[in-house]
């Protein structure tokens, strides 16, 4: 690309992920959904084949998810710039908000009413999951193999498996099915499971460098949910350091659920707790840091992976896998959300106009958000 096109691009870039940072409500699962409308049906940056190749990257590496997903897109399209401004206009949203609580919850010593708000929402963010579901599904379930694949992994997380081993044994049983098909005349390229640098984190008493240095380690080595998040900072910052009371981290976790963007920024507002405004800057870059750091090794390698049939086989088991994940997180979240008639009514019009009509899901966040603020789901 040429430099205007350059700046186009990052100007699309930085418009696109500074509105999903506003909007993006749910947790990963609806997160990556909404990116998937944005940059692959709505925009065509990318093929669902490639779209579902950088969500399986991002599940392979330590950090936030959807985070590393807004990074991988950036940077295809708009090159190393665009891994930068992606990232951050997806991040900056979510902790100037999570800032705003934490200062009010310092100042009052509770939360202003997010709940009925959320009720609201969430209706429609499992419809807007369902129909990233479909459409990826007929691209990551090529035959009966990857279906096989994809329901043993349902069935797996369904029991509460750890999800990265889920996702390698998914790979490993795809690649090995494609390698006897072969008869063994392709080799198996190493995959990217970069070195986690490990960082020790202050200890004692609370100092913006301490702070930096337990949100470098939790943002290095953490894969999973929310809930996994909540016990590694459980064990640092209440139990290990004693700088958190489990009343104040369940709320910093509470924080981080129901504001858009990154569920990560729980640790903005931990910062904040700490040390102020300098203390939510430091914890948030700590935490957030890695998530660039190994996107910006690992992307380069989709393309390389791909040309190895072996090694590509092993990609399409984690995609399927990446799938069943995205399955049992939108069931639970279907389970706890949709719990009366208003909801289900919601969340049956909100995929249809989905489907039928094409609607942008951000028109219909704002309704549900607003009728849930009216109380009436």
């Amino acid at each position: 690309m040429d430099k205007e096109d350059t700046r186009h691009a990052l100007r699309e870039v930085a418009w696109v992920f500074l509105k999903l940072g506003v909007t993006a409500f749910g947790g990963p699962a609806a997160h990556i959904a909404l990116m998937e409308e944005e940059v692959v049906r709505r925009r065509q940056w990318v093929t669902r084949e490639h779209f579902l190749d950088m969500v399986s990257a991002a599940q392979l590496i330590p950090g936030p998810n959807s985070t590393e997903l807004a990074i991988h897109l950036g940077r295809v399209r708009a090159g190393w710039a665009g891994l930068l401004v992606a990232g951050v206009c997806f991040i900056i949203p979510a902790m100037a908000l999570v800032m705003g609580l934490a200062w009010a919850y310092v100042e009052t010593g509770s939360l202003p009413a997010a709940k009925h708000v959320l009720q609201g929402l969430q209706p429609v963010i499992v419809a807007v999951i369902l129909q990233a579901l479909w459409g990826l599904g007929k691209t990551a379930v090529k035959g009966w193999k990857a279906g096989a694949i994809a329901v043993a992994s349902v069935v797996a997380c369904s029991f509460k498996l750890p999800e990265l081993g889920v996702l390698l044994a998914a790979g490993a049983v795809s690649a090995l099915l494609i390698k006897r098909d072969v008869n063994g005349k392709s080799t198996t390229s190493a995959m990217f499971l970069p070195a986690v640098p490990m960082v020790s984190a202050g200890m004692g008493s609370i100092s913006l460098p301490g702070i930096f240095g337990v949100f470098l380690k939790i943002g290095s080595v953490l894969y999973g949910s929310g809930y996994v998040l909540l016990a590694f900072l459980r064990a640092d910052l209440v139990e290990r350091l004693g700088w958190l009371t489990e009343s104040q981290l369940l709320d910093a976790v509470a924080v981080g659920q129901v504001t858009p963007g990154p569920v990560f920024t729980t640790a903005t507002f931990i910062g904040y707790l700490l040390s102020g405004p300098q203390g939510a800057v430091v914890a948030t870059v700590g935490i957030f840091l890695p998530a660039f750091f190994f996107v910006a090794i690992s992307g380069p390698l989709i393309p390389r992976i791909r040309q190895s049939r072996v090694a590509g086989a092993f990609l399409d088991g984690v995609n399927a896998a990446s799938l069943a994940l995205l399955v049992v997180v939108s069931w639970e979240l279907g389970v706890h959300s949709i719990t009366n008639l208003a909801a289900v009514l919601m969340c049956m019009v909100s995929l249809v106009v989905l489907i039928r009509f094409k609607l942008n899901s951000t028109w219909l966040l704002a309704a549900g958000a607003l009728l849930g603020w009216l109380g009436m789901v």
